[in-house]
């Protein structure tokens, strides 16, 4: 999926048999064989072989941190072009077996004789055979994404309404965006596959709300409906610096102008996905911009209660002066602008995609508008957040 999409780069952008400086590209859950994802994948990409490709992974951050890595090399004059950008595949995901059961293997294999190769498999049991499968479940705390948003939700107090609500816009939203044909240009089409096939069309607030609890059976708010799918997918995003871009005649989508990483300490006082918050906090600093100085906030729906956590902290003035170091609330903004195309909750989170794919809207939106300013904000395992703010070119 990685090597189509940036095929198709290629081919948009008229980039066959040229070098750019690097392309930071990852992948969250990978086999040992695809160690060297992202040169491997640019091999087969179009561009030429003077290409370099650096793999990377900030969890569910991955491909704006890798945005951040191209980002930044060209504005210090390092490179002139890049491409950053991200893949998961979760119906391919490796399964880990016990590693009694790798060392008979390790055993075999080192084996330099016929009897040095039969007699580890001897040691071999049916225990061997029972697989390691992977989860998201966080090492420090023992507890499941879900099962960490659900302590957010009880703690913001966010309603099972009002994650419904939001889970049911963002399939709106996104089934509009693709009849309108906003995303014709930006979908790489793969194995005829040309849409999400996660959008439900015909779900409705009455089916969301119908929908069990799945993370706490008991007094949880966290459904499927609510929740984001995890699923297979490929993103990418091509930078560069203003003068390439004027030589090879290509559009300015937008500016890449600020960025930031924060981490918390989910294990003893945040929410695990509520580092964003803090994250979008500083930039706006650094930027000098407050919240509501934005036309389009790109928010990725983990789920639905940590994407309204999130702007409920922002909202709260105890939770902006303790937490935060602000005098007072950052306010809320306008609902309208939020994940204008649809979300993570409709399109699906193939983790490593995700950001590259809020990038490319982002850019695309503002584009179109010809003007403002966009906020970006993924939260990642571990407690982190990755934020960025885009920026459309001035007219002219």
């Amino acid at each position: 999926m990685m090597a189509a999409v940036l095929n198709g780069l290629v081919q948009k952008f008229d980039l066959k048999g040229q070098t750019l400086g690097d392309v930071a590209l990852g992948a969250v859950i990978k086999h040992s064989r695809d160690w060297n994802l992202a040169r491997e994948s640019v091999i087969d990409s179009g561009l030429s072989l003077g290409t370099p490709g650096v793999d990377m992974q900030r969890a569910c951050g991955t491909s704006i941190e890798a945005a951040i890595h191209i980002a930044n090399k060209i504005s210090l004059g390092q490179m002139e072009s890049g491409i950053a950008g991200g893949t998961d595949s979760i119906s391919d995901a490796p399964i880990v077996y016990p590693d009694a059961y790798r060392a008979i293997l390790l055993d075999v294999f080192r084996g330099r004789t016929p009897l040095q190769k039969i007699l580890p498999w001897f040691r071999l049991r049916p225990g061997h055979f029972k697989p390691e499968l992977p989860g998201v479940v966080e090492p420090r705390t023992g507890l499941s994404m879900g099962e960490s948003t659900e302590l957010t939700a009880k703690e913001f107090e966010v309603s099972r309404e009002h994650q419904d609500q939001l889970a049911l816009a963002s399939h709106i939203k996104a089934a509009g965006a693709y009849d309108a044909g906003f995303f014709e240009d930006l979908v790489i089409p793969f194995r005829d596959v040309e849409e999400d096939n996660n959008i439900r069309r015909d779900t409705t607030y009455e089916k969301l709300a119908a929908l069990k609890p799945v993370f706490d059976k008991n007094e949880g708010s966290l459904t499927a409906g609510n929740s984001t799918p995890l699923t297979d997918g490929a993103a990418a995003v091509l930078f560069s610096s203003e003068e390439w871009a004027r030589r090879k005649n290509l559009p300015i989508a937008a500016y890449f102008s600020y960025c930031k990483v924060s981490a918390v300490n989910f294990i003893d006082t945040d929410g695990l996905l509520m580092a964003p918050a803090y994250a979008v906090s500083d930039m706006l600093k650094d930027a000098n911009l407050s919240l509501q100085d934005f036309d389009y906030y790109e928010i990725h729906e983990a789920f639905a209660a940590q994407t309204i956590a999130t702007l409920m902290a922002w909202q709260s003035e105890k939770f902006c002066r303790e937490r935060l170091g602000r005098n007072e609330a950052m306010g809320p903004i306008e609902l309208s602008r939020l994940n204008a195309k649809g979300g993570s909750i409709a399109i699906g989170h193939p983790f490593a995609a995700t950001g590259a794919r809020i990038i490319a809207t982002m850019a695309k939106l503002l584009a179109q508008k010809g003007s403002g300013r966009g906020l970006i904000s993924v939260c990642t395992a571990g407690g982190m957040g990755v934020t960025a703010i885009l920026e459309a070119p001035e007219s002219g």
